[in-house]
């Protein structure tokens, strides 16, 4: 059986740590080589030119200050990461009998990003300097990342010397990202000449190729914002910048969950409600439900409720909402669970702007660590943006050519536009349809180049009632293949497994019933 691990549920974790990017190299580091100083010469950096004459220190921009003391000094020595597991593939199932074990399909994923959303760099204007082409490469794709799509980014090669001669007779801006493969004493002779042409308030990020934390506590002391060894991967690039940016005094930023239907039909909005449910009452998370489908949403009938406000009218004034009308406008779905209902009615056109739609859902993001978005199946520039804006994308189809076709064109259209990103995530439903001709889920799964992370039976009696009676399918039938399913999905995009006391609750809830 397989062993689930519980992860660390806190909001406020955004995954990054300054010293992460510090671990001993595996051919060894020549400054850790070198024969050690005497015990007089104690400062590693004692021989180096000063960092800069006492009398210019004024005019030096802020953001490359000289600190006067070492905020990192009690830094303890950098640990390896150790690589993280990939996630187990879920089982394929070539027949719509559906005996699967809940424990044989994906292990839940220890991401360093669990429960957490990915903030958006800021709209700031960024210039980056590199030395090697491969550099240069990963800078270009963190600029096309979803997350940079509002910062201005521009690349250019010659170094960290072709930076201090560019910007001799031009303003900085907001951020520079400097790489270098110089010595550290030419490093920090060039850094200084760098300071003495920042304008205030300018952040230096420097790439080097020495992975030593001495060098790393010099440049803080000397102001610079971040250090990186030579990133192999645009996030690693865009969680630095991130991380430059971020308020703690800010909200957390939730993790957006959308579900969208290949067709009409599938299914969709019912796993969206029972998944948000499921993440609320299984994984004691909480979550908001978010029904975007204005005239016919049915999220108000599935958890029986009727609210006089919902998501018609924060889109209506999105520039006023803000956390205490947020929580007038949602209703209780329980301790964990709140619901933004659609209006579900005709009586009006909705002619809705998608800076509307953008800036609800990102204001939503500071609800709760998880925020559902029941999408409807209509195609405008509004749902596209918030598909590929999305930290997790959950496409809903059914076994037909239909779904098969419009499925495959969603999922080459979020993986062209956020590469850096894990694929959607498959749920095919209603597998299993008397009498109907149905496409194999193995061949399904391998037209997309997606293995479904759920295969849900066609079950008319379960579903109907929990629909008609405005309740969640593990209300009705808590031990059903399509509860187990459902919490299953919860389990990996939440990357947590089910708190131990709602696992004795129910068992033990189990055990009196039996009389």
């Amino acid at each position: 059986m397989t062993t689930f691990r519980t992860t660390d549920p806190d909001p406020f974790d955004l995954g990054f740590e300054a010293d992460d990017e510090f671990a001993a190299p595996a051919g060894g580091d020549p400054w850790r080589t070198a024969p050690a100083p005497a015990a007089a010469a104690s400062d590693p950096f004692a021989d180096f030119p000063p960092a800069r004459r006492p009398e210019a220190r004024s005019a030096i921009a802020p953001g490359l200050a000289s600190l006067a003391s070492n905020p990192f000094a009690d830094l303890a020595p950098p640990v390896a990461e150790p690589p993280r597991p990939a996630p187990v593939a879920a089982p394929e199932s070539a027949s719509p009998a559906m005996d699967w074990n809940i424990s044989a399909h994906d292990d839940v994923l220890p991401g360093v990003d669990a429960g957490v959303g990915e903030a958006s760099v800021p709209r700031i204007a960024i210039h980056a300097f590199g030395v090697r082409a491969e550099t240069l490469a990963v800078i270009e794709a963190a600029a096309a990342d979803r997350r940079m799509a509002r910062a201005s980014i521009v690349a250019r090669s010659g170094g960290l010397e072709a930076a201090v001669d560019f910007y001799q007779n031009q303003p900085t801006p907001s951020l520079v990202l400097v790489e270098t493969m110089d010595s550290a004493q030419r490093m920090l002779a060039l850094l200084d000449g760098l300071a003495q042409v920042c304008d205030p308030g300018t952040k230096v990020v420097v790439i080097g190729q020495t992975n030593d934390i001495a060098l790393y506590r010099e440049l803080m002391r000397r102001g610079v914002s971040e250090y990186l060894t030579q990133p192999k991967s645009p996030l690693q690039v865009i969680r630095a910048v991130t991380a430059l940016y971020s308020d703690p005094s800010a909200p957390f930023v939730g993790r957006q969950v959308a579900f969208v239907g290949a067709k009409g039909g599938v299914g969709s909005s019912t796993l969206a409600h029972n998944f948000a449910w499921s993440m609320a009452e299984r994984m004691e998370a909480a979550t908001v439900i978010v029904d975007l489908d204005l005239p016919f949403g049915t999220a108000g009938l599935d958890f029986n409720q009727d609210p006089l406000q919902g998501v018609l009218d924060a889109l209506s004034q999105p520039e006023r909402l803000d956390p205490v009308l947020m929580d007038r406008m949602m209703v209780r779905c329980g301790d964990r669970l709140s619901l933004l209902a659609a209006p579900a009615t005709l009586e009006q056109d909705y002619d809705i702007g998608a800076e509307a739609y953008e800036e609800v859902t990102q204001k939503m993001r500071g609800a709760a660590p998880f925020v559902v978005l029941d999408l409807p199946h209509t195609w405008a520039p509004w749902t596209r943006k918030v598909l590929v804006d999305s930290d997790d994308l959950v496409i809903v189809a059914t076994p037909d050519l239909a779904s098969l076709r419009n499925a495959k064109n969603i999922v080459d259209l979020v993986r062209q536009a956020r590469p850096n990103d894990i694929p959607p995530r498959l749920v095919l439903n209603q597998v299993g349809v008397p009498g109907r001709p149905e496409i194999p889920v193995k061949d399904f799964g391998e037209a997309l180049g997606v293995t479904p992370s759920l295969v849900l039976p066609f079950d008319p009696k379960l579903f109907g009632q929990a629909a008609n009676n405005g309740q969640m399918v593990a209300e009705v039938a808590p031990k059903s293949k399509a509860a187990e399913g459902v919490d299953h999905l919860a389990r990996l995009i939440s990357r947590r497994e089910a708190p131990a006391a709602t696992k004795s609750a129910s068992i033990l809830s189990g055990l009196f019933k039996k009389k």
